[in-house]
């Protein structure tokens, strides 16, 4: 279906024994087996997921590769996605930075801001009534498409609310954000969240499931590439050094057809790329205040004595590619108005970029590319509902330095990256710098890394766990705590 305000997103049929070679056959006998007890008990009902971006986000990414696996193990499950105006969307990425405790741009979330909220959702039903069956049930992912929650059940649906966001160290901000959305948040089935204590104390325990995100392995930003066409595709780009490359990069997509990452990147930098040989620590992140990719570039260029020859990559979206998130284009404009004023020293070894986004698998290629060719990964987010990019970079043996906030603290463990204070800004540089001097300890780290997310975060762990989630529901029962 497409309409004005809702779009249904065709996506593949996958086969979760393409897995086998990554995760082994018992784990994907374990998705089949939970797959059949779950196909008898849903009996023909559909399962809908609904949330506000097709790409640029970890709630589009997650949908974007489990649904393919869970359509291909005979479960009718189906993707739709909220279009709003940019009201719709301010509103509620206000509500999405006042959850993680930030006050983002210091708007309202008032009665003006509620009835602008209830009316684009009325529209959107008047738009989704028509799809729904009354057996389907409904998985609404994140703030933007909440204030469905009254007339999807009026209508007698049953729903899951999964949220993306959360913080550890709730405030004022986030009890407003909480508020605004909590009569939204009534007679659900069940609620997800990464982690447990992401949910609020007013919930009901029983109904509340932690199910944390997982990366897939095949798509193409995570499966393998040779280091010759990444180290290419950066010249292409313009972020390292290197002989010209005449024509656009080739890659495989899943299918197994030729592909060519022809679009260019939008690179602002000070002089020449980063020199093939020079240690490169990147953060690749939505432009979001709350990944602090000022602070990242704060850090590097005040510490330049202590981090050598390295250079560093501060790399994001086009901004034009992310609907539901209207202050990125702020974001990106006050970083550059920052790098600006930087010594020319500094500005030299500091490279701003913006991937293209028109095509999704071209982007995901490219970020796949620049994971493996860093030396170093940086996410030093100030508040993190998961952070997918810590468990990509990780998946390919690349060392993460990041913020011990949110999800990131249940990724990386001793021994398998840094977790250093996001507000400590020469602690992070000094970790950053360690790293880049010490191969064989980056080399241990990756090893130790790779093998956490083989076996806690790739899609059979979440898979299975949806699959009780969605048993228990079906059968009436109420959700058990995890």
């Amino acid at each position: 279906m497409t309409s004005r305000w809702l779009h249904e997103m065709r996506t593949a049929i996958g086969s979760v024994r393409d897995l086998s070679g990554t995760i082994g056959s018992d784990r994907v006998r374990a998705m089949e087996l939970a797959a059949e007890r779950l196909r008898g008990a849903l009996d023909g009902r559909r399962i809908i997921n609904i949330n506000s971006s097709r790409s640029g986000g970890g709630a589009a990414e997650m949908l974007r590769d489990l649904v393919p696996y869970v359509r291909g193990l005979g479960i009718d499950c189906r993707w739709l996605v909220i279009d709003g105006d940019s009201e719709f969307f301010t509103i509620t990425k206000r509500i999405h930075n006042r959850i993680y405790g930030f006050p983002g741009d210091d708007g309202l979330l008032g009665d003006d801001e509620r009835l602008h909220y209830e009316r684009m959702h009325a529209a959107i039903f008047d738009d989704l009534r028509g799809y729904v069956r009354p057996d389907d049930i409904i998985m609404i992912h994140d703030p933007q498409p909440l204030g469905l929650t009254p007339a999807v059940h009026a209508a007698g649906l049953r729903t899951v609310w999964r949220c993306h966001v959360g913080t550890d160290q709730p405030n004022a901000y986030t009890k407003e954000a909480w508020e605004f959305i909590r009569p939204y948040l009534d007679d659900h089935d069940g609620y997800v969240f990464h982690r447990d204590c992401f949910a609020p104390s007013w919930l009901d325990p029983a109904k509340v499931a932690v199910i944390p995100p997982s990366i897939e392995p095949l798509s193409a930003k995570n499966r393998p590439i040779d280091a010759e066409s990444a180290a290419r595709l950066l010249v292409w780009y313009g972020l390292r050094q290197g002989d010209p490359v005449r024509e656009p990069v080739r890659f495989a997509s899943r299918d197994g057809k030729t592909r060519y990452a022809g679009r260019r990147a939008d690179v602002v930098q000070s002089g020449p790329p980063a020199p093939a040989d020079a240690p490169l620590a990147v953060q690749i992140s939505r432009w979001d205040p709350m990944k602090d990719m000022a602070g990242v570039m704060t850090a590097f260029a005040d510490n330049l004595a202590d981090l050598g020859d390295a250079h560093l990559a501060l790399i994001g979206p086009a901004v034009s590619g992310t609907a539901d998130d209207p202050t990125g284009a702020v974001v990106l404009l006050d970083c550059l108005s920052m790098w600006r004023r930087l010594p020319h020293q500094a500005r030299s070894r500091i490279h701003i970029a913006c991937l293209p986004m028109a095509d999704l698998e071209e982007n995901a290629f490219a970020v796949n590319a620049i994971q493996r060719q860093a030396d170093v990964v940086a996410q030093k987010s100030l508040s993190e509902g998961f952070g997918l990019t810590v468990a990509e970079a990780m998946w390919k043996s690349t060392p993460v330095v990041a913020g011990a906030v949110g999800g990131i603290q249940d990724q990386i463990v001793d021994g398998a990256g840094v977790l250093i204070d996001p507000e400590d800004l020469d602690g992070f540089a000094g970790a950053v710098a360690h790293l880049l001097s010490a191969p064989r300890q980056r080399a241990a780290i990756g090893r130790a890394a790779h093998e956490r997310v083989r076996t806690f975060f790739l899609p059979d762990r979440q898979l299975l766990q949806y699959a009780d989630l969605f048993l228990d529901i079906v059968a009436g029962d109420r959700l058990q705590p995890a």
